[in-house]
């Protein structure tokens, strides 16, 4: 029986054993996309890579067998770049959206297709937990926010966007209507306090965020009531107060504390808030005159100097969003930085390092060519609760909202323009772990094609890594047609034989292959 080193560490394997497998009785992962226990290695994608002493070179870890006395590095940093560069070639050629347009222009990252499909499923009260999870204060953002959402919205290049804002004002509204509105569980306190300078929709956000994570946090406003320039500079018309008063309520009902009428500068000194407090939090909204003297921050032409990506100022401790730090206004965007700012203090006050909130890896289709929109309404035609109809027209209700039945129409309206398997793709999982640049290698890009016919199964040619483990499963399952490669060179592809349909090659192991795919390419339509 040979034996090896990896990283240092010595293994006993039998004959024939592979280094994946050697690593693996170490206990030491080693990326893989196209290898699944069971099938023949086809050394295809070079994420598995591994240095062997001696060899001069990168050899695939999943189809190597082992010969007594190598010695492996599977960790160094050698073998990382060249697993990223793996990676960024499998990139260059891949189409596809890891997040839809329409989160990926949203300030606050919202999961929209999600918190859509759930109200097209009726699933409310998950919807509205996806909404919490990135905005504070949906139903005051679906009244109020620019939609920059919308314009991005893929669907808008057919006929018109989704009514995304009303959807997430009707999600928001019928849960602040209900009996029991909804409250994120809080994780155990902590010990450790926040001091939130100015309670608007950045610090309001930061608090909920915060409170969540286990602080105790205490608002401090100049103004009698919470809510700052929703309050204050927002109309009535625009913005109910009885709908601002009730998000401000749960909020409140979380733990958190407000204290008014209290000028910071004036009541209060900045010294005072850091000898009292672990952490400041300062959301002043836009800077006035004399204010920066107070607080001791570093200011420039947009407001309170800050690290972009952490939301520290020059001061320990102290942290600063909002309008109080950049020019441009918006309330969505105010929240999107207490909530992001709030993950920074948390990692402070936990002794972490402050890195700042973690920006989800992501690929882009970009601008579609002529005649690509047409396909993804083809795909979406056969996809089960996807509505063809047109965007919802109620000026009459606009006010009021959407009715039960016009939010589940207008839901089924959306396209699924992100990817379905997201959470699971290897492509992404890896690209993150190892920070490979989708742009790196530019190749020319694919023609975007969704093949729907399959009852159940999508298959997008453009996510297709060609790692041929479908061809394997389909083959070892003793499919009639099943799948096979088509084309030669850089110009192969997966396909059903004799140009057939999804429909027709996978008819007994469509879940398995599902399962086996690396990326997006195979994806069921519906989630079960």
């Amino acid at each position: 029986m040979p034996k090896l080193t990896i990283d240092n560490r010595e293994v006993e394997v039998d004959n024939g054993a592979t280094i994946l497998d050697a690593a693996g009785k170490l206990r030491i992962e080693i990326p893989t996309m196209c290898f699944l226990k069971g099938y023949k290695a086809l050394t295809s994608c070079m994420v598995c890579l591994v240095k062997v002493n001696g060899l001069g070179g990168f050899v695939p870890s999943c189809g190597t067998i082992v010969q007594d006395g190598m010695r492996v590095e599977s960790d160094s940093e050698e073998v990382r770049q060249a697993r990223r560069a793996a990676l960024e070639l499998l990139l260059s050629d891949h189409l596809g959206d890891c997040i839809g347009p329409c989160q990926t222009t949203c300030p606050a990252r919202m999961n929209i297709p999600l918190m859509i499909r759930q109200i097209a499923a009726g699933k409310l009260r998950d919807a509205i937990a996806t909404v919490k999870k990135d905005i504070a204060l949906p139903a005051v953002l679906g009244r109020i926010c620019p939609k920059p959402c919308e314009r991005a919205c893929r669907r808008a290049a057919f006929d018109d966007a989704v009514s995304i804002c009303l959807l997430k004002r009707y999600v928001a509204d019928i849960d602040l209507q209900s009996a029991n509105p909804y409250l994120p569980p809080c994780k155990p306190r902590q010990g450790k306090r926040v001091a939130i300078v100015g309670a608007g929709p950045a610090g309001l956000a930061a608090a909920y965020y915060l409170t969540l994570d286990g602080f105790r946090c205490t608002l401090f406003d100049e103004h009698e009531s919470a809510g700052g320039g929703l309050r204050y500079a927002v109309s009535e018309e625009q913005l109910p107060r009885d709908v601002l008063d009730k998000e401000i309520a749960l909020i409140e009902k979380l733990g958190v504390q407000f204290q008014g009428q209290t000028r910071i500068g004036t009541a209060l000194s900045m010294e005072d808030l850091r000898s009292d407090f672990d952490a400041v939090f300062v959301a002043v909204g836009e800077l006035k005159a004399g204010g920066p003297a107070w607080m001791g921050l570093e200011t420039g032409p947009n407001g309170i100097v800050i690290n972009r990506k952490t939301y520290e100022t020059n001061l320990a401790g102290v942290f600063a969003g909002g309008d109080a730090v950049r020019k441009r206004r918006l309330a969505v965007r105010a929240v999107a930085d207490g909530k992001e700012a709030a993950v920074s203090i948390s990692q402070y006050l936990s002794g972490r390092v402050i890195t700042g909130a973690t920006k989800a890896f992501n690929t882009h289709i970009g601008k579609l060519k002529n005649g690509e929109i047409e396909k993804f309404i083809a795909g979406a035609s056969k996809t089960p609760r996807v509505s063809l109809h047109p965007r919802k027209r109620v000026p009459a209700q606009e006010d009021y909202g959407f009715t039960d039945e016009q939010a589940r129409d207008e839901a089924a309206r959306c396209l699924h323009c992100d990817c379905r398997k997201a959470e699971t793709c290897k492509l992404r999982q890896y690209a993150h772990d190892y920070g490979a640049r989708p742009g790196r290698y530019k190749g020319e890009r694919r023609t975007f094609v969704q093949l729907p016919s399959h009852p159940d199964v999508i298959y997008e040619p453009g996510k297709c890594i060609d790692c041929g483990l479908c061809i394997q499963i389909t083959s070892k399952a003793g499919e009639t047609l099943g799948l096979t490669f088509i084309g030669r060179g850089f110009d192969v592809r997966v396909a059903v034989p004799f140009g057939r349909s999804i429909a027709e090659g996978l008819k007994r192991v469509a879940s398995q292959c599902v399962a086996a795919c690396p990326t997006g390419a195979l994806a069921f339509k519906v989630k079960s």
